[in-house]
């Protein structure tokens, strides 16, 4: 019978492959998944004094696997390490004691225990190695006794979010949200915002008399970043969340709602003019019927509508009449700016100032001021930004107050009037001007438009 060379070299080939393996098998036998695994030290004192604070868990494994590490007594079981990935070799596992959050019978713990030392006490540690590959597993034990562990946990009590509606807009309502909570051992405390993204906002603490990581209250003062000028964040619902983590590593956290709303950097501006006059100022005559004091206001002047008083020369005002001024105003940021009092119209005297008319300085509220060089206080007469026809008006739910605010986009006429009855006559002629005022927050308009006024008296040349 004739055989096939095919045959041949095929059964070779086959007979080859079956020695190479037994030489194989021979020179390096299959390893056990499992190598190794120990502790180093037996004993673990977690209490931060520098000494037996961490025990390092040293094991190796023959191919890539899933490990798992836990201690058990009789009691509980406590998982260190849960089924995560572990490369062929060796590997060093650090352990301080600490394991995931959990809470003892009877404890009642405001917020979340997210990580805890695990109690005083002897314990079996149990390794297990699987094999994903093939399923295979393997398994050993050791014994850790855990000694002297500092177990107080830094507690979060008292915890307030206020207002849980937050207006970071400047406008002097809801501008700012505090936020408290008392700290009961001295531990680093953080604070952040988690937004509707998932992403973590983080707050700056208050710096107060006491230390940063020790025991008392723990503030947090939160604006959106609008006092530095940033875009607060966007409106929707955030999570607060104040977390504490002591030196052996146990953290605690509390956490709460905050609706952010109507959000915004403030914008708005008085209104140059391609040609002529940015402020238009020119004089009227004074009438009884236009005195205001904090009794009650009198008649409101008309808005001027004089073609020529666009120009820019001085200005001469008969001693006793009104030095008369209108310019626009308009809000082109991305929200609502709150006004208040006096209307445009409203009079006052030379000697009055914003106050005697119950224009009194409001953080938050935007006013049109005029000043002069003569002037003993910084923009003393004031009035809203828009006549109230012109404005849109709130109602605080929380307080019943009523706002009144000037809309993105919208533009306003101003006008007003001061009644010059005294003569500097160091100073005239004087100069005046218009500003746009934030108040409590900066003058966003300074010096705009600025004239040369000139009080008229009988015996003036």
């Amino acid at each position: 019978m004739r055989v096939s060379p095919t045959a041949v070299v095929t059964a070779a080939i086959a007979i080859g492959a079956v020695l190479l393996l037994g030489a194989v098998l021979l020179i390096a036998p299959p390893r056990p998944l499992l190598l190794s695994a120990a502790f180093d030290d037996t004993v673990l004192s977690p209490n931060a004094d520098g000494e037996g604070d961490v025990t390092n868990f040293r094991f190796a494994v023959s191919r890539a696997a899933r490990v798992t590490l836990t201690l058990e007594d009789s009691e509980a079981r406590y998982v260190i390490r849960d089924d995560r990935p572990a490369a062929a070799g060796d590997s060093v596992l650090a352990f301080s004691g600490v394991v995931a959050g959990y809470v003892l019978p009877g404890e009642d713990i405001e917020g979340e225990v997210e990580r805890r030392v695990v109690p005083d006490g002897d314990y079996t540690w149990k390794f297990t190695v699987v094999d994903p590959a093939s399923g295979e597993q393997a398994e050993q034990t050791g014994t850790l006794s855990v000694q002297d562990a500092d177990s107080d946990l830094p507690i979060l009590t008292g915890f307030t979010i206020s207002p849980t509606v937050f207006t970071p807009n400047q406008d002097g309502i809801a501008d700012r949200v505090a936020i408290n909570a008392y700290l009961h051992k001295p531990a680093e405390v953080t604070g952040y915002l988690i937004g509707p993204d998932g992403a973590a906002a983080y707050l700056s603490p208050r710096q107060t008399e006491i230390e940063p990581n020790g025991v008392g209250w723990k503030q947090f003062d939160y604006e959106g970043g609008v006092d530095i000028g940033a875009d607060p964040p966007p409106d929707g619902e955030y999570v607060v969340v104040v977390e504490a983590q002591d030196a052996v590593g146990q953290r605690v956290s509390v956490r709460g709602s905050l609706t952010i709303a109507d959000g915004g950097k403030p914008r708005a501006g008085i209104l140059g003019q391609a040609s002529g006059a940015d402020v238009v100022f020119l004089t009227q005559p004074y009438d009884d019927s236009y005195y205001s004091d904090s009794t009650g206001f009198g008649a409101r002047i008309s808005a001027p509508d004089d073609p020529t008083a666009y120009r820019l020369g001085q200005v001469v005002v008969p001693v006793g009449d009104m030095l008369v001024f209108m310019l626009y105003v308009e809000n082109y940021g991305s929200s609502a700016i709150r006004t208040a009092g006096p209307e445009p119209g409203t009079v006052y005297q030379q000697t009055q100032v914003a106050a005697a008319l119950g224009g009194i300085e409001q953080d938050g509220v935007w006013r049109v001021g005029i000043q002069c060089e003569t002037s003993e206080e910084s923009y003393p007469y004031r009035w809203a930004v828009g006549a109230s026809d012109q404005l849109t008006r709130v109602e605080d739910e929380a307080t019943g107050n009523v706002y009144s605010y000037l809309e993105p986009g919208q533009r306003s006429a101003v006008w007003g009037a001061v009644r010059l009855t005294d003569i500097v006559r160091t100073t005239n002629p004087q100069q005046c001007w218009a500003g746009l005022i934030h108040e409590g927050v900066a003058v966003a308009n300074n010096r705009i438009g600025a004239r040369d006024i000139l009080i008229a008296s009988p015996d003036t040349e």
